[in-house]
């Protein structure tokens, strides 16, 4: 998982006038064609996703609950797990760089924000 500063979630901030010294933001897409697109999600613990990926990069912060992640790579055999799984428990917040492929597993009941890159999709692997 990417580091913060690493991730285009953060990009694209301007400042807004009649606010603080200091404080900029990005608003959402569509309205904003260089936005963020932003979901509160709930999954039920023992819910899962299978591996996929996403255009743009991504940040979920945990609210609630436990999660995991588990990367792979595309090899001409198949999809192949790349390394440990990386949990997420409340309060950790997780970064996925755009074309990552990963899965999620809710090992609890989660409650997550959502935030990616633009406009959102998805793409089953």
């Amino acid at each position: 998982m990417a580091a913060s500063d690493k991730s285009k979630v953060w990009d694209n901030h301007v400042a807004v006038p009649d606010t603080p010294e200091g404080f900029t933001l990005r608003t959402t897409y569509p309205n904003n064609p260089n936005g963020a697109e932003v979901m509160l999600e709930r999954w039920e613990a023992g819910s899962a996703e299978p591996p996929h990926s996403h255009p743009g990069d991504d940040m979920t912060v945990v609210i609630e609950g436990k999660m995991q992640i588990q990367f792979y790579d595309k090899t001409a055999a198949g999809l192949v797990k790349r390394g440990e799984p990386v949990v997420l428990n409340q309060g950790e917040t997780g970064y996925i760089q755009a074309g990552e492929i990963h899965d999620a597993q809710y090992l609890e009941a989660c409650k997550l924000v959502y935030v990616h890159d633009k406009a959102f999709g998805f793409t089953a692997h």
